[in-house]
C-alpha cells in the first residue's frame, strides 16, 4: 500500500515531533547514567599510585620521576618536601577502589530489575506515564545525591540503584513507543535515534560535568542534570500520547496514514508473547548475543573511560572528559554508515590497542575507531527486534537488555579485578583483550545465524467475532 504525506503539508507531523522527543528522552537517559563516572573523580579523595606518577582519582599530575614513586622520605628538617595540591571541587570521600566499583555497577543493579517487565507494562498500560515519571523520579533521586554522598556511601549506592530502576523503563517503553506511532518505512530513523541520543548524552555529558565540577564544583554536576531531567519529563507529558488514536491535536489524515501503514503486521490486540518460540528462535538468540556483546563495550567505556585516561594516561578532568566523549561521537556518526562487518572492527581495535598504544594520543585514537565501529553494531540490534517481531519488540528489547545489563556491573568489576593492585597499561590490556573476544564471537554467531525477516511466532491470532444472541425472526405465512 502506498500512501502520500501531501495532506499533511501546512502542519508538522505528530509522528516526527514523537522521533525528535525519543533522541531528547535517549539523550537524558544516558546523561543520567554515565555523568556518574566524571563526578566520582572529583568526589573521592586522591591518592598515589604505587607504580606510576599519575595521583589517582584526581586531576593533579606528579611532577617526580616514576622511579620515585615508591620512595619512603623520613622526616628531616633541612628537607624541603613540596605539597601537592588536590583541586577543591567540594567535599571528598575516602571510597576505596571496591566502593567505587559498587557505585558505578549499582545503576545497572536497578536496572536490571526492570529493563524485562518494562516492555510487557507498556504493551499493556501504555508508554507515556512510564517513560514520564521515570524522568521526573529520577530528577528528585539525582537532586539530593550531594546529600546522599554526606550521610554514608551505601546511601549512593543505593541512590544509584534508584536511578538504574527507574532508568530501566525507557528503552523497551521507546520501542513500544516506535512499534505504535512510526511507519515501517520510518522505523530505521527512529531507531537511529535511539542510538544517536545516547550516544549524544554521553558525548556532552562528560565534557559538561568536567566544566561544570571544575567552574562550580562537583554537586552543581549534580543539580544541573536533575534539573533536564525534570524539564524532559514535563515536555514528554506535554506533547506524547500512547498511540495516535489517543493524541488530542493530530489530523485524522495522520493517524490513518500511521495505522494502515502497519498492515497486517501490527495487531491492535493485545497477547502475551510466545516466550517458548522467543527462547527457542536462533535469530534471536544471535541478536541477544550481539546485543550482549554491544553492551559490554559500551558500558565498560561509559563507566571506565573516564579513570582510565584520567589515572592510566593522566590527563585533567576537563580534558578527560571531553576526551572520553571523542569514541561517542565517532560511534554517533559512524551508526549511518558501516554495516555487518563492524563486530570484528571493534575486536580488532581493542586486541592492537595494549600492544600498539605506548602513547596517550595513539591509546585514544584506538578507543575512538573501537567505539566508531560499534555505533554501526548497536543500529544493526536496535533494529533487527522491530525486524524479528513488530507485536511484541518491547518484550524482546526488554528480554535482551535485562541479560545485557549484568556486562554494566560486570564490567567495572572486571577492571576492579585486574587494576586491584596496579592500575597501568599491561593490567588494563586484560580487559581490552576480553572485551575484543565479545564482539568477534558475537559477530560470527550473527552472521550464521541472524534475520531480518518477521518470524512466524510475532503473529497474533484474532478472536473470533462474537455470535449475535439476538432471537432469529421467523415469518410465518397466515
Amino acid at each position: 500500500m502506498i500512501v502520500t504525506t501531501n495532506a499533511f503539508k501546512g502542519s508538522f507531523p505528530k509522528r516526527m515531533i514523537v522521533t525528535v522527543m525519543i533522541f531528547v528522552a535517549c539523550t537524558a537517559s544516558f546523561m543520567l547514567r554515565v555523568h556518574m563516572s566524571i563526578n566520582l573523580l572529583a568526589m573521592i579523595q586522591p591518592t598515589v599510585s604505587n607504580n606510576s606518577s599519575i595521583i589517582t582519582n584526581s586531576t593533579v599530575a606528579l611532577s617526580s620521576n616514576q622511579e620515585h614513586s615508591n620512595e619512603t622520605f623520613t622526616k628531616d628538617d633541612n628537607l624541603i618536601v613540596p605539597t601537592l595540591a588536590v583541586p577543591d571541587y567540594g567535599p571528598r570521600y575516602d571510597w576505596k577502589q571496591n566502593i567505587q566499583s559498587h557505585i558505578l555497577g549499582a545503576y545497572f543493579y536497578g536496572y536490571l530489575l526492570t529493563s524485562l517487565p518494562a516492555g510487557p507494562l507498556a504493551e499493556r498500560y501504555g508508554p507515556q506515564r512510564l517513560i514520564g515519571y521515570s524522568f521526573l523520579l529520577c530528577a528528585i533521586v539525582t537532586a539530593l545525591f550531594p546529600l546522599l554522598a554526606a550521610i554514608d556511601v551505601w546511601c549512593v549506592i543505593a541512590g544509584r540503584f534508584m536511578i538504574g530502576f527507574l532508568s530501566g523503563f525507557v528503552y523497551p517503553t521507546l520501542h513500544n513507543v516506535i512499534s505504535r506511532w512510526i511507519p515501517p518505512n520510518e522505523k530505521s530513523k527512529a531507531v537511529a535515534c535511539i542510538a544517536g541520543g545516547s550516544t549524544f548524552g554521553t558525548v556532552i555529558t562528560w565534557p559538561f560535568a568536567g566544566l561544570l565540577t571544575e567552574h562550580f564544583g562537583w554537586v552543581y554536576a549534580f543539580y544541573v542534570p536533575a534539573l533536564l531531567s525534570a524539564l524532559v519529563g514535563v515536555i514528554w507529558f506535554w506533547l506524547i500520547a500512547d498511540s495516535p488514536s489517543d493524541h488530542k491535536t493530530i489530523t485524522k489524515e495522520e493517524r490513518d496514514l500511521i495505522e494502515a501503514s502497519f498492515g497486517s503486521t501490527v495487531s491492535k490486540a493485545k497477547a502475551k508473547p510466545p516466550l517458548g518460540k522467543v527462547v527457542t528462535s536462533l535469530p534471536f538468540a544471535a541478536l541477544v548475543l550481539s546485543h550482549y556483546s554491544s553492551f559490554w563495550g559500551l558500558n565498560f567505556f561509559v563507566t571506565q573511560a573516564p579513570k582510565f585516561i584520567n589515572e592510566v594516561l593522566g590527563f585533567n578532568l576537563t580534558n578527560a572528559g571531553f576526551l572520553s566523549s571523542l569514541p561517542y561521537l565517532a560511534r554517533m556518526f559512524s551508526g549511518f554508515f558501516f554495516g555487518i562487518i563492524a563486530h570484528f572492527l571493534p575486536g580488532a581495535f581493542l586486541i592492537a590497542l595494549p600492544f600498539i598504544a605506548q602513547n596517550p594520543i595513539v591509546t585514544v585514537s584506538c578507543i575512538i575507531a573501537c567505539l566508531g565501529f560499534n555505533g554501526a553494531s548497536t543500529i544493526t540490534n536496535l533494529v533487527n527486534a522491530q525486524d524479528l517481531a513488530p507485536n511484541f519488540a518491547a518484550t524482546l528489547y526488554g528480554m535482551m537488555n535485562f541479560l545485557a545489563t549484568t556486562a554494566g556491573f560486570l564490567a567495572p568489576m572486571t577492571v576492579a579485578f585486574f587494576t586491584s593492585e596496579k592500575n597501568t597499561m599491561d593490567e588494563w590490556k586484560y580487559v581490552f583483550l576480553l572485551t575484543a573476544g565479545f564482539y568477534i564471537v558475537s559477530g560470527i554467531f550473527f552472521i550464521a545465524f541472524g534475520s531480518g525477516k518477521v518470524q512466524k511466532w510475532n503473529e497474533i491470532k484474532q478472536q473470533p467475532a462474537a455470535v449475535s444472541a439476538e432471537p432469529e425472526v421467523l415469518s410465518v405465512k397466515l
